[in-house]
């Protein structure tokens, strides 16, 4: 059932365009053990660990790898704090030991510790919340990813003074903080990593591909039809077992079945903010409590994440929209933790992502589970649901552990535990010759770490790229850190197939500047459209549509509630949604 490989790895791993020619050729004329329906973090998690095992598997996503849920989250992963109070101990115990593997083993150049403060405003919180956080700390060390490998610093308490020293703009009414550790990721390079890595294992994956329909022969499934998005070809492509890990689209692909499954996902909308490094005075991230959720303002990458909302959602799940009122509510209580006013200027960027979470017992969606669980509504097809980022990858094990039982004895048991994704064998070792990295290529010090942060080992293919072609040296119009090289690289290797791709979510300078990269646009058009075979017309497309995307996102931040943004956002074109209708390369 192994598919050889006879490339190196990260050779075989490449998403080039060439390679989804040949995958989609792969849909047509091969009979896999698994086609997995969904690109986010648990379904390339999902192929990946079919592919680990040596069975002949598929992967299609409707859209861009981690076009929802996974591009769109909190970056962080951790233990959930949060879930201990609530007593979810095997939750939070399943989502340590996933921390310190990540953070070790499967994604250390992704995956980096970042310090918390925890403010007090009592004296009996300090009692309390230091119990919390200290058996937080006891019990990721008895897991193993406390100190150590993977392992983060344990927590210490803060005197008031201590507090302000670390952080100058909290409230000065504090009486003083907790720090602790969890660690924060790069949500959607993550799950191109996944993808990647099931990629450079045999699988075929194949972006802008959707499942229409499934196929069935004396009460089982026998595959899945796939539409290519960007031609608006249809094949059938014959699967023994079929996963579906939609997310929050669970819902419309349970549609196409004969009778609905007996477990729902309900969307819940997640709103974050993206504020300039200068915006706020702090050396940490900070945690606390609100009436409906839980705030969260991190430090991410020369910026702050300001975060997050937790209301029902039940509009289109493709394009979740941030209401002004949405900006509003974190702003203000943004402003109540600091002491400070924070003002909408100060805003370089917001996106709202959709937590896919079983539909519970009660109607608030704050409350809902943050479990996950995997249902056969019929014989051969497989649902996964539920979950967070943090334990994508015990949520695909145990889909395809399911799956295995329709495959027959002879299918080993998953070993992504041990198996590090591309970019990360070897990572401390280049991350201790950054230095000699920068020498020898003339690039900054600076720029190694980024690009070594982003692509662990395999930073030293941009650089034979900027050593071939000096300009790909340069940063992206507009981009601050982005080299020209990663917008090549994220069309010739990453699977990115449209502008909005590349600076959504192999950059993120959608959100991480404040014309949100639409000055960079034409630049990056021109270097994508080499490798993908743009003409001017195709490129100027590219670039008027994500313009226009840009310009209906602000303005459904400036509506007054989830309908009127919704209508504001929607009224941008969506390239994929036109190809369906009409080919447009």
């Amino acid at each position: 059932m192994r598919t050889p490989v006879s490339w190196s790895r990260s050779q075989a791993g490449r998403l080039s365009p060439e390679r989804r020619r040949s995958d989609l050729e792969r849909l047509s004329s091969e009979s896999f053990d698994v086609v997995v329906v969904g690109g986010g973090a648990t379904g390339a998690g999902a192929a990946l660990d079919a592919a680990s095992r040596g069975l002949r598997t598929a992967l299609v996503e409707a859209r861009d790898f981690a076009a929802g849920t996974s591009s769109r989250s909190s970056k962080l992963v951790h233990g959930g704090l949060r879930y201990l109070e609530q007593l979810e101990l095997g939750l939070v115990r399943e989502a340590l030991t996933e921390r310190g593997l990540l953070a070790g083993t499967l994604a250390p150049h992704l995956v980096r510790p970042v310090p918390f403060l925890l403010p007090l405003k009592g004296v009996w919180e300090r009692a309390y919340y230091g119990a919390g956080v200290a058996a937080y700390d006891v019990l990721a060390t008895a897991l193993g990813a406390g100190r150590g490998r993977g392992g983060l610093p344990w927590h210490r308490h803060l005197s008031r003074s201590g507090a302000l020293q670390a952080f100058p703009d909290l409230d000065q009414g504090i009486h003083g903080a907790i720090r602790y550790y969890d660690a924060q990721v790069d949500d959607a390079r993550l799950v191109v990593a996944l993808a990647r890595t099931a990629a450079s294992l045999g699988a075929a994956v194949v972006p802008s591909a959707q499942a229409v329909g499934f196929g069935r022969r004396d009460g089982r499934i026998t595959g899945v039809e796939v539409l290519d998005v960007e031609t608006g070809t249809q094949r059938f492509v014959k699967a023994r077992t079929v996963v579906c890990a939609a997310g929050v689209w669970s819902d419309e692909l349970a549609r196409m079945l004969p009778e609905r499954p007996g477990l729902a996902v309900q969307a819940s909308k997640g709103v974050h903010l993206v504020l300039p490094g200068s915006a706020i005075e702090g050396s940490a991230g900070i945690i606390s409590r609100t009436k409906w959720s839980v705030l969260f303002i991190i430090p991410w990458d020369g910026h702050w994440l300001i975060g997050t909302t937790d209301t029902e959602w039940r509009l289109d799940p493709a394009h979740p929209a941030a209401s002004a009122s949405d900006v509003a509510y974190l702003l203000q209580q943004a402003s109540e933790v600091l002491g400070r006013r924070l003002d909408v200027s100060q805003v370089e960027g917001v996106y709202a992502g959709l937590r896919p979470l079983l539909r519970g017992e009660t109607e608030e969606t704050s409350k809902l589970s943050r479990e996950h669980a995997v249902f056969e509504p019929e014989p051969g097809l497989f649902f996964v649901a539920g979950g967070k980022l943090t334990t994508y990858r015990i949520m695909a094990k145990d889909a395809i552990d399911a799956a295995a039982v329709s495959l027959g004895p002879d299918v080993p048991p998953s070993g992504t535990r041990r198996l590090p994704l591309l970019g990360a064998d070897g990572f401390a070792t280049y991350w201790n010759a950054r230095q000699r990295m920068a020498s020898r290529s003339g690039l900054a010090l600076p720029v190694i770490e980024h690009l070594l942060r982003r692509h662990g080992n395999l930073t030293p293919q941009l650089l034979r790229m900027v050593a071939e072609q000096p300009q790909l040296g340069r940063p992206l119009a507009r981009g601050e850190h982005y080299l020209r090289a990663e917008v090549v690289y994220a069309a010739r290797a990453e699977g990115a197939l449209h502008l909005d791709d590349i600076l959504t979510r192999r950059l993120r300078l959608s959100i991480e500047t404040f014309d949100r990269g639409a000055r960079a646009a034409e630049d990056a058009a021109s270097l994508a459209g080499a490798v993908l075979g743009w003409d001017e017309a195709r490129q100027a497309l590219e670039v008027e549509t994500y313009v226009h995307r840009v310009a209906a996102e602000r303005r459904s931040q400036q509506q007054p509630d989830d309908d009127a943004a919704e209508t504001a956002r929607l009224a941008a074109v969506d390239l994929r949604r036109l190809a369906r209708l009409r080919p447009i390369g």
